[in-house]
């Protein structure tokens, strides 16, 4: 099922107990952040979303933690099970259903129209009307110290937007990007605008800066869960985030055109700012406490003026909390690691499967299971990730073989521990790295490790002969389990 907006699937929550509304006041100043802390780090049914509807200095309710488990991640993409939308990535992409070769049939080429007919469907909705335009202020109506924006550590550098969804059009391909950069509120109408040189926010500056023209910027803050989700997906720029949601959602996304500025957002946005980015601008913005469980650093970065706020005549403002994980973000993560495993399988089909531990913060650790071919399989796997997107910024690969569960750390920590020779089994290499990971020597540059903990063959420098596992014989293990019951254990 697609969710029309946030309500919906704040209702959807509400139904099935996964989330509690808070009526105390609570202080947006650290306050909020203590108690979603608190809740996130809970197991089992204590951990829900939290809907706070008494907010210190503001009428707005300010919604918590909506994500923050693997059961509400699934029921924001209306799915069991969050391997099935990476199935259904695979089965779109699959290139001899896209791509009947030479010789195929009419009627070959003629099934491929019904997947293309599909991916068409996909393609954003542009409306003339819109909720998140219900209330338009524009000038000196513009003060966005009216929202209940959250300063969430004791040293941060202020309040920040920490679920925005930052809209910018490449300048080249026109394709609009929708990226999640945080915001630090200056001020009644100007905020920091907080991307890395590795985003495509980024790199459409870039493009403006150098030829020295201001970019429009529109930031929408609460849509419909898949489209939050869509805006921190490591997608390829000719994707497009608003096409990528139309597929999670199984249904367009309806867009609007913003007031002040030529950019489309998402309709049915709980609060939208519209404004610009001047070429050359920098304001110090920072610290931050991170989601890797440290302050990021203050440093220099774009200025966002704000021209223009929109907003629903009765808006919520969603936020995350980002610090030691786990974080709702863990959970947002664990989600790219299953839909996004299709992907790379494409590019290195002898990864069966993989992980990314939430202690790594999905930047800097990566656990792959492959079938090993011949010698040196691992150490090729390890270039193929280092050589993809956004995986090229992993500190850490360790590669299982094919019997190891990725996902059972005590069994990888005991691959490791036993198949690992330091000297022959270690890969060191220098290259980007995570702007965050505040323990490389340069910013954005530093080393990474790969660990081979795969069984060794001949001519991998292994001469002697490799030991059996110890495994129980199978028919000793059926009588056991037969005469369990009996032996009251």
């Amino acid at each position: 099922m697609a969710y029309k907006d946030l309500r919906e699937f704040i209702k959807a929550l509400e139904s099935r107990g996964l989330l509690r509304r808070i009526r105390t006041e609570v202080d947006p100043y650290l306050e909020i952040t203590e108690i979603t802390d608190r809740v996130s780090k809970e197991k089992g049914a204590k951990n829900t979303a939290l809907l706070f509807e008494n907010v210190k200095g503001a009428n707005i309710p300010v919604l918590t933690n909506a994500l923050g488990s693997m059961e509400r991640m699934s029921l924001a993409l209306g799915v069991n099970n969050l391997d099935e939308t990476g199935a259904r990535i695979r089965s779109l992409l699959d290139p001899t259903q896209l791509f009947p070769g030479p010789g195929a049939g009419f009627m070959e080429k003629l099934s491929v129209l019904p997947k293309l007919n599909e991916i068409s469907s996909y393609f954003p909705k542009t409306v003339k009307k819109a909720p998140c335009q219900e209330v338009v202020l524009t000038g000196e109506q513009v003060d966005l110290t009216k929202f209940p924006v959250l300063t969430c550590w004791p040293g941060d550098g202020g309040p920040f937007v920490t679920l925005p969804m930052v809209a910018t059009v490449d300048p080249v391909s026109g394709i609009t990007n929708l990226g999640m950069y945080r915001l630090q509120v200056f001020d009644k109408n100007t905020t920091g605008m907080h991307w890395h040189k590795h985003k495509d926010g980024a790199r459409h500056y870039a493009h403006y800066e150098g030829a020295g023209k201001r970019m429009e910027v529109a930031v929408a803050i609460g849509a419909d869960p898949a489209t939050i989700y869509a805006s921190t997906a490591p997608l390829p720029p000719a994707a497009g985030e608003y096409l990528f949601s139309g597929f999670l959602r199984q249904e367009a996304l309806e867009v609007v055109q913003c007031k002040t500025v030529d950019v489309r957002v998402p309709a049915h946005a709980e609060i939208v700012l519209e404004g610009y980015v001047n070429p050359g601008e920098r304001r110090i913005e920072g610290p931050f406490g991170d989601h890797t469980g440290y302050y990021s650093l203050a440093d220099e970065y774009p200025v966002f003026h704000v021209t223009a706020v929109t907003h629903r005549k009765d808006c919520i403002y969603p936020a995350t909390v980002v610090g030691r994980p786990p974080q709702e973000d863990a959970y947002i993560g664990k989600t790219t690691e299953r839909i996004f495993l299709p992907l790379l399988q494409m590019i290195a089909p002898d990864i069966l499967d993989i992980d990314l531990p939430i202690e790594g913060v999905f930047h800097n650790n990566v656990i792959v299971k492959i079938k090993k071919s011949f010698p040196g399989h691992a150490r090729k796997v390890m270039h193929n990730i280092w050589g993809t997107g956004m995986m090229m910024l992993s500190k850490f690969i360790i590669v299982v073989d094919a019997d190891v569960d990725v996902h059972d750390y005590s069994e990888v920590a005991w691959k490791v521990m036993n198949h690992v020779d330091p000297k022959r089994d270690t890969v060191f290499v220098d290259g980007p790295m995570d702007m965050l990971d505040h323990a490389c020597p340069i910013l954005g540059y530093g080393s990474k490790m790969g660990i081979d903990a795969t069984k060794k063959w001949p001519g991998e420098g292994f001469t002697r002969q490799w030991p059996d596992e110890i495994k129980m014989d199978p028919e000793v293990m059926k009588r056991v389990d037969e005469k369990w019951g009996e032996l009251g254990l």
